[in-house]
């Protein structure tokens, strides 16, 4: 996504010098959200962004990795030779982390690529017992997917309770129960000790039968490839970016889940590993490149995800809030939470009430201040809370 839209962007922003796309899958550029919904489900067979490159005039050149970074040099290291650039922009994604000990486990699946999820059909086609390890935003979506295709799932989560590294624990809390809900179960407190075939063995010795194991622990930056490059990353190993998401060295930009930024509106660098922040950044990254007009990056973060019937949004960072406001019964179909600081509302989680999302959004960006009595009250729109 990051990579595509910079090339889009620097075409409609006017840029008219060569532009060039390498990515190491073989497949066409395609949209990632899909893999753990149609796609996985069999319901399209790909999810290919609908872009002409030739007639943008932009030159693609997949099945190609980039091994190395020699920024003094302006070129790039790959298999076939170097590649020279007199602009780079690093959009390389993320990566996810695999389960110690389970490489080379028949059975044993990560749901990021295309391929992932071609290999991952006919598992749910067959009504596999599934294990799902992590029941974060992307475990939650694929026992989702597994449950509509009948398969009897497991969530395997070593925290206390889902999301346990995304939201506050009274928020999360609620979304245990859509697990029972949908048919699935799900076992907190639960660290897996290995992975045998057919069998995932927990730390308490249960063995629980698995046809499949699907390994969904988060993900980290994809920059292994500049260690030794000199471009200065994080404590994440993420590229580290500035406000304009230029890197360390002249002429690269960083852009996606695979750098951070600093926010302004936030007081703190941010990583977002969602769609929403490799859509909005190439604009910035095409506008400074061009340099017209220099664009500063400070997003409203924005995601979504699709799980166990509901669909849920989020908007802002709430790490900073010092209140928190809610709007409806957590047990019911709809409800949602805002965060405030200092009177402002800076965050929302909203399940089922996309209205909630939509103006606590405007809101948090325009920094407006909250009448937290009047916000509190799910009959009012939330835009009428306004102090």
């Amino acid at each position: 996504m990051a990579g595509v839209q910079t090339a889009v962007a620097l075409r409609e922003q006017g840029f008219t010098g060569a532009v060039t796309l390498i990515g190491a899958e073989p497949h066409q550029p395609y949209d990632r959200p899909p893999l753990s919904k149609a796609v996985l489900l069999g319901k399209a067979e790909g999810s290919a962004f609908d872009v002409d490159f030739e007639a943008l005039g932009v030159t693609l050149q997949l099945g190609r990795e980039v091994t190395g970074l020699r920024p003094a040099d302006h070129e790039l290291d790959t298999a076939t030779g170097p590649v020279p650039y007199d602009v780079l922009v690093v959009a390389t994604g993320a990566e996810p982390i695999r389960l110690p000990g389970a490489d080379g486990v028949p059975g044993v699946h990560l749901l990021r690529t295309l391929d992932d999820a071609e290999r991952l059909r006919p598992v749910l086609a067959e009504q596999h017992d599934v294990v799902v390890v992590g029941a974060g935003w992307i475990g939650a979506e694929f026992a989702t997917a597994a449950r509509d295709a009948g398969c009897r799932v497991t969530v395997v989560e070593a925290a206390e309770r889902p999301l346990a590294g995304a939201l506050p624990a009274e928020v999360a809390a609620p979304m245990a129960a859509w697990y029972a809900d949908a048919g699935a179960e799900l076992r907190t407190h639960a660290r897996v000790e290995r992975v045998e075939p057919g069998v995932v063995v927990l730390g308490d010795g249960t063995r629980l039968p698995a046809g499949a194991v699907v390994v969904g622990i988060g993900a980290r930056p994809a920059t292994a490839w500049l260690d030794g490059s000199g471009l200065a990353l994080g404590e994440h190993h993420e590229v580290v970016a500035d406000a304009g998401l230029r890197t360390s060295v002249p002429d690269v930009y960083a852009v996606g889940d695979c750098s951070s930024f600093p926010s302004a509106r936030y007081g703190q660098r941010l990583m977002v590993h969602h769609w929403d922040n490799a859509l909005q950044g190439p604009r910035t990254v095409a506008a400074n490149i061009i340099g017209t007009t220099p664009a500063v990056y400070d997003p409203v973060p924005y995601f979504w995800s699709e799980q166990f019937g509901r669909f849920v949004q989020y908007a802002g960072h709430h790490a900073a809030a010092d209140a928190t406001v809610w709007r409806g019964d957590p047990a019911g179909a709809a409800w949602s939470v805002c965060w405030l600081r200092e009177g402002a509302l800076v965050a929302v989680l909203a399940v089922g009430k996309p209205r909630d999302l939509a103006q606590g959004r405007k809101l948090i960006e325009a920094g407006t201040a909250l009448d937290p009595e009047l916000l509190a009250d799910p009959a009012r729109p939330l835009k009428s809370a306004a102090a």
